[in-house]
């Protein structure tokens, strides 16, 4: 087990995902939150499409999810035009699988508190002659920190463990985006169990320290 963890076949998977996670962690905190105060608001018709395609990554299998966003960003597909980078079989792509399948996780939660407590405060707050802007700025986001870290997170650990809408994008290139989850996929083919099972040791320790963190956050 020891010589699997210190084996550069391991270690370069970890450090891939780890970057992985701090980009679509950083992404996600900010299109989240944003997403969530869109969709908490009046019913429309733009709002019930944009909340369609968020929560398809809930009920939609993944591997199918995948190959569409395959097909819309792939060299030719509708989107491919508009990218200013290659998404597909690159890092950009393991960003947007990562994304693609943490994001419902944080806006749904988020989305509920807004809904529960947003619409008083927003009400006090126009009174007092605060715009929307500075009313979701000022007083709905502190009073959703909560929520918002605690759906960040669990989306963090969906994301990590993602591998049907990555292995549509990325397409589990040795060295290049081989993330953990796919590598166990790689060890288990090639009957390297012993490292399979070290891959599946690191997930572990890294999800069961965002789950301790979220379960701290909620007893405050």
């Amino acid at each position: 087990m020891l010589e699997s963890l210190t084996d550069p076949r391991t270690i370069g998977p970890l450090l891939l995902t780890l970057k992985v996670l701090a980009s679509a962690g950083g992404a996600l905190l900010p299109c989240g939150v944003l997403l969530a105060w869109y969709l908490s608001g009046k019913p429309s018709p733009a709002r019930t499409v944009v909340d369609f395609l968020v929560a398809v990554p809930l009920v939609f299998p993944p591997i199918a999810t995948g190959f569409i966003l395959l097909m819309l960003l792939g060299r030719n597909g509708p989107l491919a035009a508009v990218m200013p980078v290659d998404v597909v079989f690159a890092f950009p792509g393991l960003v947007l699988a990562s994304m693609v399948s943490g994001l419902p996780l944080l806006v749904k939660p988020v989305e509920a508190a807004l809904r529960n407590q947003g619409k008083r405060l927003s009400e006090v707050a126009a009174v007092l002659g605060k715009t929307p802007w500075q009313t979701f700025r000022l007083v709905l986001l502190p009073t959703v920190r909560r929520p918002v870290l605690a759906g960040w997170l669990l989306a963090l650990c969906r994301s990590m463990g993602e591998v049907g809408v990555t292995l549509m994008l990325g397409g589990n290139i040795i060295g290049r985006t081989n993330t953990l989850s796919l590598e166990i996929y790689n060890c288990v083919f090639t009957g390297e169990l012993d490292r399979a099972m070290a891959l599946c040791a690191i997930i572990a320790t890294i999800s069961g320290g965002m789950l301790l963190t979220l379960k701290r956050l909620s007893a405050i």
